[in-house]
């Protein structure tokens, strides 16, 4: 039973990161950082091999699933290694 405010709060944290981090690319992102315009793909999709890659969304990543769950998996990583968490959308390191 102790463990549950943890884990809320490690989720509240979370969500609170994600969501500082995508007004963070709207401030410098009119259209998700991985749309390609040309070909309406997103480059999330693309690295992780799955076989639709094309956007759903045509480039809005204001509540995308594969933007935010992007977000999730570097929020992660970032505290399994016990990295300090970024604080801009340009501090996030590579895509994979």
């Amino acid at each position: 039973m102790a463990s549950e405010p943890l884990e809320r709060g490690k989720e509240d944290s979370k969500k609170k990161w994600i969501e500082k981090i995508t007004k963070s690319a709207k401030k410098y992102h009119k259209i998700c950082p991985y749309y390609d315009k040309k070909t309406s793909n997103c480059f999330i999709k693309q690295l992780k091999n799955i076989k639709m890659s094309r956007c759903d969304r045509d480039g809005k990543f204001d509540g995308c699933s594969i933007f935010t769950g992007y977000l999730e998996e570097r929020y992660d990583w970032y505290v399994s290694l016990g990295i300090t968490l970024p604080a801009d959308f340009r501090d996030l390191t590579s895509i994979f």
